[in-house]
């Protein structure tokens, strides 16, 4: 009979193992995305990662007869569960071979974890926010994955589902879109109208506004007030901002961020469409993660150059007393002619909830196809 181990990571060295499990059990695997084992490290160390402000955590590692079988995050974020008024563990960064007494036991160390703390839930898989990955893949494994979003292998949630206790929580829906032509004629139209009828306008930023102006503070201020209501969320602190900014907008490529502005109100911004180049195809040719030797030509290279056929459409929100007035027509009407430049064939959402059909009207005009889904679990403790 097989023993399983449970070993709290302790150690950098511990935590370097955690992040490398990762890389070992997906590296034959065509649709994973690795992360960067840089940024794995930050996230998950109290001292680099803002959120720890606010959260508790602690990560496991499973041993199966000596050998590494699985990982797991398991975090308390504080804020979250006072403002949600759930007294909740997460369980996040989660691996294992395909032993359900492997991620019985990852799953019971999280449980523990939140006993120990009186918790009286599990949830997840999700990170400390929602900056980062969260939901198990349920459907669409054949798709390749995204930089922004988590691959998991089908036997994850068919483990989950045969355990006794967990039921959904909230589900997500990802789409694909290819980029047309030209801008759809309904996306020109109602831009047209709003701009005129709305005094609403598009605003490119340069790089001394995102970086010395402040103004990459006002697009997360936004992400906090559009996404205020959202599963889970809750508000990124200043200093977590401030770490946002300096991490992505020094190679943001600016002419795929779109800001929204009212010229009624100063021109005081009310919506933003972040957007990049997709990475996913860069990011599997960084070596277990590293940027070296050349894994930083190849994302240097789809950053810089747009050498991929893809954008991913990462974060896109407006203040809710503009939902409904067509302002992110006029966000489309800017960013598709500029994928068209650039040579992109196609677009992907990032995760929405499935409830949330507003969201999902948007992609309308562009023929969106649902192809993956995700799934965040929940589990009472008992006591």
């Amino acid at each position: 009979m097989s023993s399983i181990e449970i070993k709290k990571v302790s150690s950098r060295k511990d935590l370097k193992a955690f992040v490398d499990f990762h890389y070992d059990l997906y590296e034959n695997c065509p649709y994973d995305v690795p992360t960067l084992f840089s940024d794995d490290m930050n996230t998950l160390s109290p001292e680099k990662n803002a959120a720890f402000d606010f959260c508790d955590a602690e990560y496991y590692l499973a041993y199966k007869d000596g050998k590494l079988a699985g990982r797991v995050a398991a975090i308390i974020n504080k804020r979250a569960n006072q403002k949600w008024g759930r007294q909740s563990v997460r369980f996040g960064w989660i691996d294992f071979i395909d032993d359900i007494e492997v991620s019985k036991a990852l799953l019971k160390a999280v449980e523990d974890f939140g006993r120990r703390n009186g918790m009286k839930e599990v949830v997840g898989p999700l990170g400390f926010t929602d900056m980062d990955p969260e939901g198990m893949l349920t459907w669409g494994f054949d798709k390749l994955g995204t930089m922004a979003t988590i691959y998991n292998y089908p036997y994850y949630p068919q483990h989950i589902e045969k355990m006794s206790g967990w039921e959904k929580d909230n589900d997500y829906v990802e789409f694909y879109m290819e980029v047309p032509d030209k801008v759809p004629e309904k996306y020109t139209r109602i831009a047209e109208m709003v701009e005129k009828r709305y005094n609403l306008h598009v605003k490119k930023l340069t790089r001394r506004e995102v970086l010395k102006e402040n103004y990459g503070k006002k697009l997360f201020d936004i992400i906090n007030r559009t996404y205020g209501d959202l599963y889970g969320f809750v508000s990124l602190t200043d200093k977590q901002i401030d770490q946002y900014v300096k991490m992505y907008f020094p190679l943001a490529d600016l002419n795929l961020i779109t800001v929204i502005v009212d010229g009624n109100k100063n021109d005081e911004p009310v919506g933003m469409g972040i957007t990049i180049p997709s990475l996913s195809h860069a990011l599997k040719k960084c070596h277990r993660g590293r940027l070296l030797p050349f894994g930083w030509w190849h994302l240097l290279r789809a950053i810089k150059w747009h050498k991929t056929d893809g954008v991913d459409l990462l974060l896109i929100g407006f203040l809710p007393e503009y939902r409904a007035k067509g302002a992110n027509a006029l966000l489309f009407a800017d960013l598709i002619p500029r994928y068209i430049d650039y040579g992109f064939k196609w677009g992907e959402s990032q995760v929405e909830m499935e409830s949330n059909e507003h969201v999902q009207s948007q992609w309308g005009p562009l023929s969106p196809v649902n192809h993956k889904r995700r799934r965040c679990y929940k589990k009472i403790i008992s006591y």
